[in-house]
């Protein structure tokens, strides 16, 4: 092996961790940038798409509220019965003239003086004697508000009209004449009579401009190059349109928000170029990346310092390391202060110290090990046992009892094979139970009917495997110590409780005084408990101290052992393999 030499010429294991100690900091201040570049667009988007659809919901309140007043100013004249007769009048010329002065004008300019905004007020009347009154030049721009009286027979050729009556439709807002030249938009319904059968006797348009329904736009943007719209949905044409954009852009570069007006059929639209939403990213990218900057250099400038420092105390802990594998386990080495450096050299100096004991450990327990599989083997093939069985086989050949002889003789063989197990250690809980029957049947033979036995047993731990004659020496132990008058009960439980198998022995003889269980407890066995210590034992070695058995007594009333085994460990999964 290569002996390890101070001056030879090495690179630190602290400086080596540098090159992907640098590499994690880049990469973590590329993410972290990344990740608030794209958090502050993400939240600079939303605040500008917020403030456009807030923009946009109160041009569509602004709209509503104005169509809404223009149908007051209808249904003003809709329900004027006065209004309603004026319309029906046929008198001369003179009379007409007076009622239209008295009932109609009045009617017609009240709501228009009311009205903020500049409005056209057109009333087509069926009455063909009725007076007409022309305003201004309607196909010019709205300049003023201002009303009309004309005769049905003005639109009565005219397409929309015809198209109207067609469908029957009342109403409804649309674009007639030269509304669509002007921007222009008109609110069109008829009027019926209601003092007699119902009948049409005029039609009412209130014409208002697009722009003064959409009102001012001091909240939406259109001077950075934001567009919004009126479309006609049903005909898919754009209808009205203010601002402008920057430059053309395709259609893909636009954010386009929608939202419904009270106008059936008509949307307001907002174009929103992304050049508007992302208009600070630029200032925003230049700024953390400044940021990132700074933190890499501040991470390398710190990453560097630890690492000199932390290098001169491994260096020092190489050097015991190697003094170790050399076999010198008597060094020491002790840092100040409470950092994980003096930790690992408070761990190497114990590892010192504990290394010869835990060989020597290890090494015992090898052999108590193997010695308490000696003494299992010994325990396999009791002499005192078989020979009193033997003995008994021998009186009941004398006494001719053939049947029970061939009955002890099987059972006898069965026990023996079940426990020598060809030599294996484990055994499943069903073959233990099985070797316990044998034994009782053996047992059975001997004392007649003097005791019975209960088996309780979960079926799911059938086929768990555990070492063997675990069960067998407390049923022995009960015939050898707990018999109390004529006869005795037994009862064999078994159960899972998570990952551990319970066995309890229970009988209810004579039990054991207080002291006497009290040193078995403290694991003082008394003579003749063998068979118990011999399981204690050989349960720890295999489980671990966490297993064992627990004894409980009353004298007078019985006892119950409880016996407690893991479901699985590393051994028992290779014995299943």
């Amino acid at each position: 092996m290569e002996k390890f030499s101070p001056d030879k010429k090495y690179i630190p294991f602290t400086y080596k961790m540098m090159i992907p100690y640098l590499i994690l900091v880049l990469l973590t201040d590329l993410l972290v940038g990344y990740i608030a570049y794209t958090m502050l667009v993400e939240s600079r988007t939303e605040m500008a798409e917020t403030n456009v659809r807030t923009a946009l919901k109160q041009t569509r309140s602004n709209i509503e509220y104005q169509t809404d007043e223009i149908k007051r100013m209808s249904n003003s004249l809709f329900l004027n019965t006065n209004f309603q007769n004026a319309l029906q009048f046929r008198g001369n010329t003179l009379e007409n003239m007076l009622k239209m002065r008295d009932d109609i004008v009045p009617y017609m300019k009240a709501p228009l003086q009311l009205y903020g905004n500049k409005l056209r007020l057109v009333l087509y009347t069926a009455n063909e004697a009725m007076l007409e009154i022309t305003g201004d030049d309607m196909s010019e721009p709205i300049g003023r508000s201002d009303y009309y009286v004309m005769s049905e027979r003005v639109i009565e050729n005219k397409e929309w009209f015809r198209s109207i009556l067609t469908n029957n439709q009342d109403s409804l807002w649309m674009q007639a004449d030269s509304d669509s030249r002007l921007g222009n938009i008109s609110y069109f319904r008829k009027l019926v009579a209601s003092n007699a059968a119902p009948s049409v006797i005029g039609y009412i348009r209130v014409t208002a401009r697009i722009d003064e329904l959409f009102g001012n736009f001091d909240t939406f943007p259109v001077d950075q190059g934001l567009e919004l719209r009126l479309v006609d949905r049903v005909q898919g044409v754009t209808i009205y349109e203010q601002g402008t954009p920057d430059k053309p852009a395709k259609p893909d570069e636009y954010l386009i928000i929608s939202e419904d007006i009270p106008i059936p059929g008509y949307v307001i639209e907002a174009r929103v170029p992304h050049s508007y939403l992302n208009k600070d990213a630029s200032r925003m990218q230049r700024a953390i990346g400044a940021v990132c900057t700074i933190s890499f250099v501040v991470m390398a400038a710190i990453g560097f310092l630890v690492a000199r420092i932390s290098g001169k105390k491994i260096k020092r802990i190489v050097y015991l390391a190697r003094s170790f594998q050399e076999g010198n386990f008597y060094k020491r080495i002790g840092f100040p202060g409470n950092d994980e450096f003096v930790y690992i050299a408070n761990s190497f100096n114990q590892m010192a110290a504990s290394i010869q004991e835990l060989i020597r450990n290890v090494y015992v327990q090898g052999l108590q090990k193997k010695q308490a599989e000696l003494d299992v083997l010994q325990a396999q093939i009791s002499p005192h046992f078989l020979y009193n069985t033997l003995s008994a086989i021998v009186s009941l050949a004398n006494l001719g009892e053939v049947e029970k002889v061939t009955k002890m003789v099987r059972g006898l063989s069965k026990f023996y094979r079940l426990t020598l197990n060809e030599g294996k250690v484990y055994i499943s809980i069903e073959n233990e139970l099985e070797q316990v029957r044998m034994y009782l049947e053996i047992q059975r033979v001997k004392y007649a009917g003097a005791f019975e036995v209960y088996y309780d047993i979960d079926p799911e731990i059938l086929q768990v495997p555990v070492i063997k004659l675990i069960l067998q020496p407390f049923v022995e132990n009960i015939f050898k110590h707990a018999w109390f008058g004529e006869s005795i009960a037994i009862r064999i439980t078994g159960r899972k409780l998570g990952d551990r198998i319970e066995l309890k022995v229970i009988d209810n003889g004579i039990g054991m005084r207080p002291d006497t269980l009290r040193n078995m407890r403290s694991g003082s066995f008394q003579p003749g408990s063998y068979g118990l210590r011999n399981v204690e034992e050989r349960i720890k070695l295999r489980y671990g101290n966490d297993y064992g058995i627990q004894i409980g007594s009353h004298y007078g009333a019985g006892t119950a052992v409880q016996i407690v085994l893991p479901v699985e460990n590393a051994e028992i999964r290779e014995v299943r393999e």
